[in-house]
């Protein structure tokens, strides 16, 4: 089993990358967070943490930068139903952070927002996933007034915005917001995300 990679990127595409160890070229298989990260870095040695997926017709190396997101990608690979591509694209399309939240809190917006699932796999999800992330995301999941950037957020995806853009704009102008009420981030991040558009 290979368990990291350490090298240098030769190639960077469309959801993979290339790394070059000692003159062998890994295709590895990564989400879009950790491919935005490899791009910056150019032609510098990069550590990948990664899983082989061992299949009849074919051998996939699937990469991440960091040890909580593979430890995220094995924990959904492993639900049944669920496999690779799935995870790969709830990696890439959500923080994992809000993933956590949204399984906790039994939200199947957030996760049939996300592309390839499905109410069948969101309501599969929850119910895999529920106990084993309460127990690993103690501490990390939003908890008090940020309660009310996660349903701000919610209500935007409610409304056809994907979960990160509809994040990345709530946590744009929360700040900037005098009372935090889930309507004022709401109206705030909506303004926002047309401006984004124009």
């Amino acid at each position: 089993m290979i368990s990291h990679l350490y090298g240098e990127i030769a190639q960077c595409g469309e959801g993979f990358v290339i790394i070059d160890v000692g003159g062998v070229g890994y295709y590895v298989n990564v989400p879009q967070p950790a491919l935005q990260e490899l791009k910056e870095k150019g032609n510098a040695k990069v550590k990948l943490h990664t899983h082989l997926n061992v299949r009849e017709d074919a051998l996939n190396l699937y990469g991440f930068m960091n040890t909580t997101q593979l430890g995220m990608f094995k924990l959904i690979i492993n639900v049944s139903g669920v496999g690779p591509q799935i995870a790969m694209k709830i990696l890439s399309d959500i923080k994992i952070e809000d993933f956590a939240s949204a399984i906790i809190n039994e939200d199947e917006k957030v996760l049939t927002s996300i592309s390839g699932i499905g109410k069948k796999n969101a309501k599969r999800l929850i119910l895999e996933l529920k106990d084993t992330m309460k127990k690993k995301m103690e501490g990390f999941v939003p908890t008090g007034t940020s309660n009310v950037s996660y349903d701000a957020v919610r209500a935007l995806v409610s409304l056809g915005f994907q979960q990160r853009e509809a994040k990345e704009a709530v946590d744009a102008v929360s700040a900037g917001v005098k009372e935090p009420t889930i309507e004022a981030l709401i109206k705030a991040a909506l303004i926002k995300l047309k401006e984004v558009e124009e």
